[in-house]
């Protein structure tokens, strides 16, 4: 049998062109002089470029080609195979992938090979990111009212309640009545407090030490991160050494080490190309992964999803992934975003509209003039999402708005000028404002953008949305309303109550109403570089205005990281939050979890009098009533720009659109949308400050390394010199007596069922997950290496050892078994009649040399892809599962494992055909297999019965034949 197709002339030589004077060639299906491909999506226009291009009469044919530009007949009936251009992997689901192909490199220098031949054919980016742990971090005790009720502080905890609890600005400890002389007057009664020195309650946190948890020894501020990086060294070190070797080893293999970002965040500020150049070929970059973020690519018009493992090893080996053509759904963005809706809302508002669509499995594909309104982080964000509306990919074709970013990025404007005219040569560049460029879709949701207003959340419950443009009449009703979820039941003749109160030195008034804490927060949704700086921005113009904030409104701001106060400070917006009074306090959760500093004497003296129901605004997550402070009875959560426009109001009984903020001191009114940014603005602001500074910083850490990256020590070998001491990484079983010829078809015989299953069997049921039990046989095979529990880690973790992760197979507690009769990871052993853990038995099988089979019911292999679901039972010696029916991926991932997926017959099953499972099994095979060809099952008590192999396609019967794709691969180099 031939490995591989025989070299010819690519069938599409005719559609090649050429840019840069000739020096790039590409693929241009424009040249078919078909008019279908006007009108495709043009996310399926890039699968039917990766066809054309890697069409090889084999793995893709011509045929795949016509079913793609007749996906409009074709969509939800035809499988295609797609190629992508790269694949992305986390370390967690990396390193079995890489052990695999270092295993490989022994089995073929056995049969005097290079082994330096085995290299991934796709090209492969590998992250580290998933190792670090928080061993060392910022221990500060803040003595603030309980927020979860019960005893306050004790004795022995430092200054009383009534002590502020956080820093104050350096040199704000003198009292006036503007803001920018008194900072927060409540430092000035802190008896504790000496002149020019700051409350003992600052002093504390200030001065607390870093604490090592397990030691509870000091460590210094600028430690912690070495220490913590410390630790992902010693715990890590032997993954460390080996992906290190393999960076040096593997062509075709980049490994992006730790401490550089999330796999997400690298792959969308360092690896993203949007076109990729090899070979003297350009062509689209696309990408298949293995961390769930992966669909946030789309948003820079470069097609990608996540994939499990198996899958993603066998793109690295050559393999296209195969998918059924999707429908795709059209998303037209019309209308003008309403200038006060921030980034946030239209995400959230974008993907409220997606979720009720009901488009499950299928592609999204964004059109329409709105689209051009969106920046490339909106995009991302949305695209991001996809799990939210379950959707396959949220795909934005590249624009002028993607070219704008990417100017901000790693890109030369040579590289744009050829990305530009490529993508406009092959139809894959939108002008989202030109309706005779839109494809035809499955169909078209359509969403206006002017519909999305910006919402607040409030007053007592998060989920309890209020329009901004209904604050004042929706306050209202609350103050009309019965004492429930929303009301707060004041008299009509309470309402128009006014208390004056006296704040250093001057007279104020509160009302029903009136804000008296105002708090930005950068956490959670509102982590949105563009929301931060809207609300920046808008600070600046308030300023300008002559706007101030009531002195007495605590006010406070949170970045949620050094990055947020770092483009705060570089786009010159963060001394005109200073000047309104939100200056940095710190970085952690603070006014959310009522970590708030305790409101002046006056203004609670104020509330209490006049049974106000007084205002807290924040853009963060939480805000139950009192929550904040147990006096203020009406909490909001909402954007960041929204809470310093209510500060600025000083209550949140204002119509923005109708009614001034503020006057200034000359007399003239001042209204929000006077002093609110643009999205141009705020966009510009973004690329201009936080894009840049983000990839450059992304970039420095690339090119500078990490210091215990660069320090490790790994071996210069084109072989990878196993430790067989490791429990971590260990040469799997994969390749063991691996001949250069393809042996004839073995038939199945006498088998025992290792597993007899029921329905539903999912690959948390099969595949190792989550920690490994101290009664389980991978804790066996662990203590005997002299392994504590407290070593044993992760099945996660331990992913590069097949010996740990076979034991782990089928070791779910929540594991149906009939031999059994309750859940467990137990079996028969039917020889003996024993039950036994389920590697146990295999085990003993596998000794006395007996085949295995697994029964089971309706869909078996559903749920998320694993690496070891199928890696698993081929270890086990498992040849056969026979099951009603089958996940469509698992069943393709039993095969490329080698072992057979057999369907009975409509309307049979375990129980019809009266099968006990401790029969023995016997399957003949015929000399030469075709697709879905059905097979006869005999049992040792006399029965027989029909079952369909389901090898779909010819290059299924292959991979079965050999063994599986690891063996097949293989010897192709032989």
């Amino acid at each position: 049998m031939a490995l591989t197709s025989p070299v010819k002339e690519h069938p599409y030589n005719h559609l090649i062109e050429t840019l840069n004077d000739g020096r790039i060639k590409y693929f241009n299906p424009q040249k078919l002089n078909d008019q279908r491909y006007d009108k495709l999506p043009l996310s399926i226009r890039v699968l039917l470029e990766a066809a054309v291009r890697n069409c090889d009469g084999f793995y893709t044919k011509e045929e795949d080609v016509q079913n793609l530009l007749d996906w409009q007949q074709q969509q939800c009936k035809t499988e295609v195979p797609f190629t992508p251009a790269r694949v992305l992997l986390q370390d967690f689901t990396g390193i079995p992938a890489m052990v695999d192909l270092a295993a490989m490199r022994d089995a073929v220098a056995k049969h005097g090979v290079d082994p330096s031949l085995v290299n991934p054919k796709c090209p492969t980016d590998l992250i580290v990111d998933h190792s670090l742990q928080i061993d060392y971090s910022k221990c500060a005790i803040q003595n603030t009212p309980n927020p979860g009720g019960g005893d306050g502080p004790s004795q022995n905890q430092g200054p009383s309640r009534s002590a502020p609890s956080r820093p104050l600005p350096r040199g704000g400890s003198h009292c006036g009545g503007q803001r920018g002389t008194c900072s927060k007057a409540a430092a000035c009664s802190d008896p504790l407090a000496s002149p020019g020195q700051p409350p003992a309650s600052v002093q504390q946190i200030e001065n607390t030490p870093l604490l090592c948890p397990f030691h509870l020894k000091p460590v210094s501020e600028t430690e912690t991160t070495l220490k913590n990086q410390g630790m992902e060294l010693i715990r890590n070190k032997e993954r460390l050494q080996f992906f290190k070797w393999c960076s040096k080893a593997f062509k075709n293999v980049n490994v992006v080490p730790p401490d550089v970002g999330a796999v997400h965040q690298v792959n969308l500020e360092y690896l993203s190309r949007v076109v990729q150049v090899r070979g003297g070929f350009i062509y689209p970059d696309s990408v298949v992964g293995t961390d769930s973020h992966t669909t946030m690519i789309n948003g820079l018009g470069i097609l990608g999803w996540g994939v499990g493992g198996i899958e993603s090893e066998a793109v690295m080996l050559g393999q296209p992934v195969s998918l059924t053509l999707p429908q795709v759904v059209g998303c037209k963005l019309v209308g003008s975003i309403n200038p006060l809706t921030t980034s946030i809302d239209i995400v959230l508002g974008i993907t409220k509209h997606l979720r009720q669509a009901g488009i499950a499995g299928k592609f999204v594909e964004f059109f329409g003039p709105g689209v051009s309104q969106l920046s490339a982080p909106d995009r991302t964000t949305i695209a991001n999402m996809c799990p939210e509306y379950n959707a396959t990919v949220s795909f934005f074709p590249v624009d002028q708005v993607t070219i704008k970013h990417f100017k901000k990025t790693n890109f030369t404007q040579e590289k744009l000028e050829l990305l530009e005219s490529y993508m406009r040569a092959v139809k894959l560049f939108r002008c989202f404002d030109d309706p005779s460029e839109d494809p035809q879709y499955s169909e078209v949701i359509e969403i206006n953008l002017s519909s999305i207003v910006p919402y607040v959340s409030g007053p007592k419950r998060p989920q309890d949305r209020v329009a901004v443009c209904s604050m004042k009449e929706d306050f209202q009703s609350c103050l009309d309303e019965k004492v429930g979820f929303k009301g707060f039941h004041i008299s009509k003749e309470k309402q128009e109550t006014r208390v004056p109160f006296l704040h250093c030195g001057r007279e104020y008034q509160l009302a029903h109403g009136s804000v008296v804490i105002a708090a930005v927060i950068s956490c959670t949704n509102n982590c949105n570089p563009a929301v931060m700086l809207t609300a920046g921005l808008m600070a600046k113009k308030a300023v300008e205005a002559g706007l101030v904030v009531k002195p007495y409104i605590r006010t406070s701001l949170a970045p949620g990281s050094g990055m947020v106060t770092h483009y705060l400070s570089t786009s010159g917006v963060l001394p005109y939050f200073s000047q309104l009074g939100f200056e940095v306090i710190g970085y952690g959760c603070a006014t959310c979890i009522g970590n708030t500093a305790p409101l002046p004497e006056a203004v609670v003296d104020a509330i209490k009098q006049g049974d106000l129901v007084a205002c807290g605004v924040l853009s963060g997550n939480r805000h139950f009533e009192g929550r904040l402070c147990d006096c203020v009875r009406a909490n909001y959560l909402a954007s960041p720009p929204l809470v310093v426009a209510y500060a600025i109001a000083g209550t949140v009984g204002i119509n923005f659109e109708k009614e001034p903020l503020g006057v200034t001191s000359e007399g003239k009114e001042v209204y929000l949308r006077d002093i609110w940014p643009s999205r141009e603005e705020v966009q510009q602001t973004e690329e201009d400050m936080v894009i840049s500074s983000i990839f450059k910083d992304v970039r420095g850490r690339m090119d500078k390394g990490n210091t215990f990256w660069n320090n490790i020590d790994c071996p210069e070998s084109i072989l990878f010199p196993w430790d067989h001491k490791s429990t971590y990484i260990r040469s799997p079983c994969f390749f063991s007596k691996l001949s250069k010829e393809v042996p004839p078809p073995q038939s199945i015989e006498n088998a025992h069922a290792l597993l007899f299953l029921g329905d539903k069997v999912t690959t948390d049921h099969i595949s190792p997950a989550g920690s490994i039990a101290r009664v389980s046989a991978a804790a066996k095979y662990l203590q005997s290496k002299r392994l504590t529990p407290r070593e044993f880690n992760s099945y996660g973790a331990r992913r590069g050892n097949d010996a740990v992760m076979t034991r782990g197979t089928f070791a779910s507690i929540k594991l149906q078994n009939r031999f059994i009769g309750k859940s467990g990871p137990k079996t028969l052993h039917i020889p003996s009649g024993q039950t036994l853990d389920v590697f146990e038995a295999a085990e003993r099988y596998q000794r006395d040399g007996i085949h295995l089979i697994i029964l089971a019911g309706k869909d078996y292999g559903s749920g998320n892809s694993r690496d070891w679901v199928a890696k698993g039972p081929y270890l086990l010696g498992v040849r056969a599962v026979i099951a009603e029916s089958f996940e469509k991926l698992h069943k393709n991932q039993l095969v490329g494992m080698g072992i057979m997926p057999l369907e009975f017959l409509p309307g049979q099953n375990a129980d019809s055909l009266e099968l006990n499972g401790k029969e023995r099994f016997t399957i003949t095979l015929p000399e030469s297999l075709s697709p879905r060809q059905q097979l006869n099952v005999n049992t040792s008590q006399g029965k027989s019965f029909i079952v369909t192999a389901l090898f779909d396609t010819e290059m299924d019967i292959i991979l079965f034949q050999h063994g599986g794709l690891l063996r097949y691969v293989a010897r192709t180099f032989l």
